[in-house]
């Protein structure tokens, strides 16, 4: 039996092909042309031209700022000690002061206590480099946790907002600060003198007693006082680290308590979207902690057993633990987006570097902070700073009690009195309770049972 192959190019049972005939005699109508494959190359989106014409992020530009030197130590003969005192009441004022001598001095400290200590944890700085100046600060942060301690909240209200007796706390702060000052020992030539602004600036370090606030200006406030020890030989530059590792942590551990028993709400807060609700310099010290660090990588804080395990290393690790503690959800980018973004950078160069782009814009570069910055005669302001406030006088503490504050506006520098009463002023920003309040209440109720709730997505 013999089978016949169809010729090469056509299909076995076909019907009859185009230009054939038909077994009628008739020709076959030819089919209709195959549309066209469209060119899907040439509608593709231009992704390269679009990565060009797209302009960077206006800050990612600015150079990171440099180091100033330290400006020399003042004769204190020539010093004109001052109470310090609010100085940048405009827009005016604050350009002034950005481009004073004053402002220098302070990213030069802050700066250089930060470079202090790069590549160090804080077991690092031994015991025996510790001065009696180092030392005398330790004691007065340990005595003043003892009068919080002994200055339990009113619970009666049960309110997530700040609680009053936090100013009970400050009182006795205020009335033991002679005895804070005599363990620092000062020079016996300018100790009276000196002594109304090592006051002002310790006092003005655990918040405010008006609002019952706290943010990175009553920070700022802090390494103020450590300012004004340098400037006055007490803590010279070798004593940076021990101030940055020790110190500092000291004062942060007092600051957890305070905002845990009163519940100091954020000053100036930007909810989720800021850094964190109070504090900032712990990022810049601990981001330059890790600078060339072997294996801690910056996506390390995600993970609890690094932050368990180096928390008491390192500044950054710790005040992420912290934050984490204060929290009622879980996961830092529903709670801290901003340290979760941070944390995808390539390394904590790029992170320091950040930070230091922080300290100048969002703290010294900002009028709402800057408007309480204090200047007296170690820390001083421009003549031309701060005319206004020599036209009005001083608001009694009575005044203050009832809600009249001057505040001045930042945009046009005027000054206004606000009701706290009255509505949510948009200078003045709104009265918002701390998480670290929500969190707390949670667990005095027994809401939880200690574990953080997952967010859906999660």
């Amino acid at each position: 039996m013999s089978s016949s192959t169809p010729p090469a190019g056509t299909a076995s049972g076909a019907g009859p092909q185009p230009g054939t005939t038909s077994t009628s005699g008739k020709p076959s109508p030819a089919p209709d042309p195959a549309p066209s494959i469209p060119n899907l190359l040439a509608r593709k989106p231009k992704l390269e031209e679009a990565r060009r014409r797209r302009q960077p992020e206006p800050g990612s530009l600015q150079p990171v700022p440099e180091t100033p030197p330290l400006p020399p130590l003042p004769d204190l003969s020539s010093v004109k000690f001052q109470t310090p005192t609010r100085r940048i009441l405009t827009p005016q004022d604050h350009k002034l002061f950005l481009a004073s001598p004053t402002y220098t001095l302070v990213v030069s400290f802050i700066f250089h206590l930060s470079e202090s200590v790069a590549d160090k944890p804080i077991s690092s700085v031994p015991p025996s480099t510790v001065t009696p100046t180092v030392q005398a600060l330790l004691d007065i942060l340990t005595e003043i946790e003892e009068l919080c301690r002994s200055t339990p909240p009113d619970d009666s209200s049960g309110s997530r907002f700040g609680n009053k007796t936090f100013r009970t706390f400050l009182d006795k702060v205020k009335s033991r600060t002679p005895h804070f000052l005599s363990l620092l020992h000062l020079p016996s030539s300018h100790a009276r003198d000196a002594s109304p602004e090592l006051s002002t600036y310790l006092h003005h370090s655990f918040g405010n007693p008006t609002r019952i606030d706290y943010g990175s200006g009553h920070e700022l406030n802090f390494f103020l006082l450590l300012l004004c020890l340098h400037l006055l030989s007490l803590l010279p530059e070798p004593t940076f680290p021990s101030l940055v590792l020790l110190v500092f942590p000291k004062y942060l551990e007092l600051m957890r308590l305070v905002q845990l028993t009163y519940y100091l709400e954020p000053a100036g807060s930007h909810g989720v979207w800021g850094l964190d609700d109070y504090q900032f310099l712990p990022f810049l010290f601990g981001a330059s902690q890790l600078l060339h660090h072997g294996f801690l990588t910056p996506k390390s804080i995600h993970q609890a057993l690094s932050l368990e395990q180096f928390g008491s290393e390192y500044l950054y690790h710790n005040q992420v633990a912290f934050v984490n503690s204060t929290k009622t959800v879980q996961g830092l980018r529903w709670h801290s987006p901003m340290l979760d973004d941070i944390s995808a950078a390539k390394s904590w160069t790029k992170i320091e570097g950040g930070m230091r782009k922080m300290f100048v814009n969002e703290v010294l570069g900002k009028l709402p902070v800057m408007q309480h910055f204090l200047f007296g005669g170690l820390i001083p302001a421009t003549e031309e700073m701060g005319k206004l406030a020599e036209e009005q006088p001083e608001l009694t503490e009575e005044e203050i009690e009832n809600g009249k504050l001057v505040i001045f506006d930042d945009t046009e520098g005027k000054r206004h009195v606000h009701q706290q009463a009255v509505g949510w002023g948009d200078c003045c920003g709104i009265k918002v309770p701390s998480s670290l309040a929500a969190a707390e209440e949670m667990r005095k109720r027994g809401m939880g049972g200690g574990q953080l709730r997952r967010i859906p997505f999660d």
